[in-house]
C-alpha cells in the first residue's frame, strides 16, 4: 500500500492558513496596521508582510496610506476590500420571501420582501423567484453576477446543511425531501448554504442582537410554530439527524398520546403556539368576549390588562414553557435563553415565565427577549455567510 505523504507542513498550506487568519482579522477590524496584525495573529512581522503582499496581489485587501502616529513612524494602514463582492440572505416563509443584501463586511446594502400570494410555491417556482430577485438586487447596486459570493437561505424546516436538502415544509406546495441547494445552483453561481430558520435567528442574535456576548445560549421561538436554535461554544448545534432544537415535538405529560410524526404538528406546538392559545380562547370565551375577531396578540394583551380568562390561558401556557426552559437548562446549562416569536417575546409570557422560574433553585439561566424581530433570520444568514467568506475568497493554498 502506498503511504500518503503528510502535507500539513507544506509551505503553501502554511501560507494559506496564515492568509486565512490575516484575512479574517482584517475583515473583522475593517482597517488596521501591519503591527496590529502581528499582535492579533501571533505571527512574525516578516510572515505578516509576505501574507499581506499575497492578499494585495489577490485584490482582497488594499493599502490606505499612513495612519496616525503614536510617537514614532506613522503606521501603514490596510483595509479589507468589502466592496469586492456581496452576500445575500433569503428567508422562506409560507407567505413571503425576505431578502437582505450585504457587502463582505456585513454592512447592509438593501432589503426587500416579496409576497407569495397568488404565486406558485413549488420548490422550482420559489428558486426561480429567488434568482429573479437576486438579479434585480445586484443590478440595483451595480454588482456583477460574479460578485455574489454566498447565498444563505433560511427555511422553516429541518435542513440537512451538508447536503443542502430540506426535509419538509408542510405549508408550501410539494416541499418534501427537496434538494434546495442543487435547485438554487441553477439560478445563482456561488456558494449556497441551506439552514433552519430558527438556527439562523439564533446566529443573528449572536451577530448583532441580544446574545452578542454569549458563546452558549438557546433561542426559543414561540409563534405559529415552536422551535429552538441551540448555540454551543459559538457554533450552531444541529444534532446527528439535523433535528436538534425541534422542541415543538417534545412529549407533554397527560397530553401526548402518540409518538412524534415528522409531517404533523408536535404536541407542544398544539398547546403553546399562536393557534393553540387561540383555540383555548375561542372554546372558553364568554358571551361578553368577542372571540371571533380576536388574534393571539389581543389575547396576550388582555392577559396583561387583567382579563381573568386570558390570564388563565396564558398562565397555563407559561407554566408549560417554564418547564421546557428548566429542562433545557438542566440538559445544556446555557448562559442565556432568549424568547422570540409573537407569543414568546410578549411581556405577558415573559413575566409569567420568570415568576415560575423564581421557584427553581439551580441550573436556571438568565431569560431575556430576542431583539432583532423579523430580521433575526436574515442577519443570522449574513453571519453564516461571513464565516464562509475566507474560504470562498481563498479556496486554494497560495502558490
Amino acid at each position: 500500500m502506498k503511504k500518503e505523504r503528510n502535507q500539513v507542513g507544506r509551505p503553501s498550506l502554511l501560507r494559506h492558513t496564515n492568509a486565512l487568519t490575516i484575512l479574517q482579522l482584517l475583515r473583522e477590524a475593517g482597517s488596521c496596521s501591519r503591527a496590529d496584525l502581528v499582535r492579533a495573529s501571533g505571527l512574525s512581522a516578516p510572515t505578516v508582510t509576505k501574507v499581506v503582499a499575497d492578499l494585495v496581489t489577490a485584490n482582497l485587501i488594499k493599502p490606505l496610506g499612513e495612519g496616525e502616529s503614536s510617537g514614532g513612524r506613522p503606521p501603514d494602514m490596510l483595509s479589507f476590500k468589502a466592496e469586492r463582492g456581496c452576500l445575500l440572505a433569503v428567508q422562506i416563509t409560507s407567505s413571503h420571501l425576505s431578502f437582505l443584501l450585504a457587502d463582505l463586511s456585513g454592512i447592509e446594502l438593501d432589503h426587500l420582501q416579496v409576497s407569495l400570494a397568488d404565486r406558485k410555491t413549488t420548490p422550482e417556482a420559489i428558486c426561480q423567484l429567488i434568482g429573479q430577485e437576486a438579479k434585480h438586487l445586484l443590478a440595483r447596486h451595480k454588482k456583477a453576477r460574479k460578485q455574489l459570493l454566498v447565498v444563505v437561505v433560511g427555511v422553516p424546516a429541518i435542513a440537512n446543511v451538508d447536503e443542502g436538502v430540506v426535509v419538509s415544509i408542510s405549508t408550501l406546495e410539494n416541499w418534501r425531501s427537496v434538494p434546495l441547494r442543487s435547485l438554487l445552483l441553477k439560478v445563482v453561481d456561488c456558494l449556497v448554504i441551506i439552514e433552519n430558520d430558527t438556527n439562523l435567528a439564533a446566529a443573528g442574535e449572536r451577530f448583532r442582537g441580544s446574545a452578542q456576548t454569549e458563546d452558549t445560549f438557546i433561542l426559543v421561538n414561540i409563534g405559529a410554530n415552536v422551535s429552538a436554535g441551540i448555540v454551543l461554544d459559538g457554533k450552531i448545534h444541529h444534532g446527528a439527524q439535523w433535528s436538534a432544537g425541534e422542541i415543538g415535538y417534545l412529549r407533554l405529560p397527560d397530553v401526548s398520546g402518540r409518538h412524534p410524526a415528522l409531517h404533523n404538528f408536535g404536541e407542544l406546538e398544539n398547546v403553546v403556539s399562536s393557534a393553540g392559545i387561540l383555540n383555548s380562547w375561542k372554546k372558553s370565551a364568554q358571551p361578553s368576549h368577542d372571540a371571533a375577531d380576536v388574534d393571539v396578540r389581543a389575547v396576550l394583551n388582555l392577559a396583561t390588562s387583567g382579563d381573568p380568562l386570558a390570564q388563565s390561558i396564558i398562565e397555563h401556557r407559561a407554566g408549560i414553557v417554564s418547564d421546557i426552559l428548566v429542562n433545557l437548562s438542566l440538559i445544556l446549562n446555557p448562559a442565556l435563553i432568549l424568547l422570540d416569536g409573537e407569543v414568546g417575546s410578549h411581556p405577558a409570557i415573559l413575566s409569567s415565565v420568570n415568576k415560575h422560574l423564581e421557584q427553581c433553585e439551580f441550573a436556571v439561566t438568565r431569560i431575556a427577549v430576542a431583539s432583532l424581530g423579523d430580521f433575526a433570520v436574515l442577519w443570522g444568514a449574513i453571519a453564516v455567510a461571513l464565516d464562509a467568506i475566507p474560504l470562498v475568497l481563498l479556496p486554494q493554498p497560495l502558490s
